[in-house]
């Protein structure tokens, strides 16, 4: 059973250097709904890091997603155009030791599509994170899956993260591929809404936050009922709904 949304535990650094953080997820459909609203979701999730899909990649992409990163109290990382939409946005909490924009190979007649990767510490925790958009065509997706895997492997990292938009549901093969190897943030710690998509009508869970064994969810859903964060800017702000989880990760050895 999920908890309630404003049981979700704040962001700190523990004595013993682990921390826990904030990670937000969010397909903003680039840009091209109400940015104010986005900001304002964004912002009322207080995340120490967001997993961006659909970021811009066209005509001064970099300023409009600067301008989001302004809007919303955080920095951009990477990612972008340089990697086919998915980005990360992060706090100043955040160190980071090193970003990589991936390019996925291209299937003719399909969507380019990329990873944004990046290694930063909290406190005394070392993070692999990844920023995903899945391909709507099964085989090519389930391909990328693997390609996920791989690249957060190679991330050089105890501990990592990954999330986006899966284009697939908790019972396709993609999906099932990632959860077989990381921790499903809801599936894990149930908290706020399941269904990301749509806002106007969620029915289905195709945005996720995945984590690697060591790392303790402590929560993960759909957030609701947040001060700050109304249902009238969720429906604004992009034609998803965001997934926020709480992460608690061990110092590095």
């Amino acid at each position: 059973m999920a908890t309630s949304p404003s049981a979700l535990p704040t962001s700190r650094t523990e004595p013993d250097g682990s921390a826990v953080i904030r990670v937000l997820s969010y397909n903003i459909r680039s840009m091209r709904d109400d940015t104010d609203a986005l900001a304002r979701v964004i912002r009322a999730c207080a995340p120490d890091l967001v997993l961006i899909q659909e970021a811009p990649r066209f005509f001064r992409w970099r300023k409009k997603l600067a301008r989001l990163a302004r809007a919303s109290d955080l920095v951009v990382l990477t990612g972008g155009a340089t990697a086919a939409g998915p980005a990360i946005l992060c706090n100043l909490r955040a160190t980071v030791e090193r970003t990589e924009d991936v390019l996925l190979p291209l299937t003719p007649g399909l969507h380019r599509r990329g990873f944004a990767t990046a290694v930063v510490r909290f406190g005394g925790a070392r993070l692999g994170v990844l920023s995903c958009h899945l391909s709507l065509q099964k085989d090519e997706r389930l391909e990328q899956g693997a390609m996920l895997l791989d690249r957060l492997a190679g991330l050089g990292t105890e501990h990592a993260i990954a999330g986006g938009d899966l284009n697939d549901r908790p019972t396709g093969r993609t999906f099932g591929l990632l959860a077989e190897s990381l921790q499903d943030g809801w599936a894990t710690a149930p908290w706020g809404g399941e269904y990301s998509s749509t806002p106007a009508d969620p029915h289905q869970r195709i945005d996720a936050i995945f984590a690697t064994k060591g790392i303790d969810v402590l929560a993960c859903g759909v957030p609701a009922g947040r001060p700050g964060l109304t249902q009238t800017d969720l429906r604004a702000a992009t034609d998803h709904l965001p997934v926020l989880a709480a992460l608690r990760v061990p110092a590095a050895q």
